[in-house]
């Protein structure tokens, strides 16, 4: 889970980086207070949940009261990549010499953090490394030791860094290092880090994201990781305790398990679209199966359901009371095609049935996804 740029500084500050003098604002006017109390020129950065917010327009600068004020109402009316903006940061405008990239990361195929610097401030790293990978300098991060200070100090190097800036530049990194471990990121970084004329170093931009398994550690943080989704019925599925993805297709899927649902995903699209994945874990208690068949129903404009679910030790029944309920209730008129095998398989499939839904009672679900296949094509003629 990312959090907001002013959140990341203000984890940034308690471990010694640097950052600009600014305040946070959620209108106009308090933009104008910050800008008062710290003196102009200001920049003003949208504070949204994503990156490439400069290209779309979220970061301005104001040599004046009134730019400030005009700016600012421009940036809260703005909605970027799908986010409102509903804060503004408002800060110092650097004098800038120089910018870098610092960035902190797990890297997967070697199991371990990565430290990243490079010269090369200002852009996306994925950028740097298709065009300039040779500017990029990375370290290995063993766990159980952390990132030494002589290790920190030769990153510097690297970058041409000598004496004190070297020596500063060298602090900045184990911090960020220790923001990384301290909060259980997944990714830490500044970018840019801003060398200014006085050759002082300052986070001009700062990203933190979290592992949600770990923000139960962190309370001191006080966010909960469902209020940071933008999409609603993402919001509403992390709630009931599934995992959900709204996608662009007419065809709603639920499925027991996370491996089912991409290849039961993948197998739709071969004659069809899904309109969302959606898996319920582990539980599939009545009501969460009632809550999960609510979220896909309420994306609206759906041609059909498909259900792909297995019981093992966990019996599918129960499960199959919250579906038929919510069928009742809502009055379900699209088609509804079910799988359902395992535990308890045959008083489901009574259940189901009970509703009006098409159980399909095959072990194969590519078989089943042909029956909603024939079925729609049977209602379209």
């Amino acid at each position: 889970m990312r959090i907001h740029e002013y959140e990341a500084k203000k984890l940034f500050r308690e471990f010694k980086i640097p950052i600009p003098r600014g305040g946070l604002a959620t209108s106009p006017g308090e933009a104008h207070r910050v800008a008062e109390e710290i003196g102009l020129p200001v920049t003003i950065k949208a504070q949204v949940l994503v990156g490439g917010r400069g290209k779309a327009g979220g970061i301005k600068f104001a040599e004046d009261l009134g730019e400030v004020r005009e700016l600012s109402c421009e940036l809260l009316d703005m909605d970027i990549k799908g986010y409102k903006v509903e804060s503004i940061l408002v800060e110092e405008k650097l004098e800038i010499e120089r910018e870098l990239y610092l960035g902190v990361t797990i890297d997967g195929s070697r199991g371990c953090p990565i430290v990243m610097v490079s010269s090369e401030g200002g852009v996306e790293i994925e950028e740097t490394a298709r065009n300039c990978p040779e500017k990029i300098f990375s370290r290995e991060v063993k766990p159980s030791q952390g990132l030494r200070a002589y290790q920190a100090r030769k990153l510097a190097k690297k970058l041409g860094f000598k004496g004190k800036p070297m020596l500063q530049l060298a602090g900045v990194i184990s911090s960020l290092y220790q923001v990384f471990k301290s909060y259980d990121a997944l990714m830490a970084e500044i970018n840019p880090l801003v060398m200014t004329r006085r050759e002082d170093l300052i986070a001009a931009d700062g990203v933190l994201e979290i592992d949600d398994s770990a923000l139960f550690r962190h309370p001191e943080l006080g966010i909960e990781a469902q209020d940071r989704i933008p999409d609603e019925l993402e919001r509403e599925a992390r709630k009931i305790g599934v995992s959900y993805v709204n996608m662009d297709g007419d065809i709603g899927l639920i499925c027991s398990g996370a491996g089912l649902g991409m290849a039961t995903m993948d197998m739709i699209r071969e004659k069809m679209k899904p309109a969302n994945f959606l898996e319920t874990g582990g539980g599939m208690t009545r009501e969460l199966m009632a809550g999960a068949l609510r979220v896909v129903l309420k994306k609206g404009n759906l041609k059909a359901v498909f259900i792909n679910i297995y019981g093992g030790i966990n019996p599918i029944h129960e499960g199959a009371k919250g579906i038929a309920d919510v069928v009742r209730e809502e009055n379900v008129k699209i088609p509804i095609v079910a799988k359902a095998l395992g535990n308890l398989q045959e008083e489901t499939w009574e259940t189901l049935q009970g509703v009006g839904i098409k159980v399909v009672k095959e072990t194969q679900t590519a078989r089943a996804i042909e029956q909603l296949f024939r079925t729609l094509e049977k209602g379209c003629g």
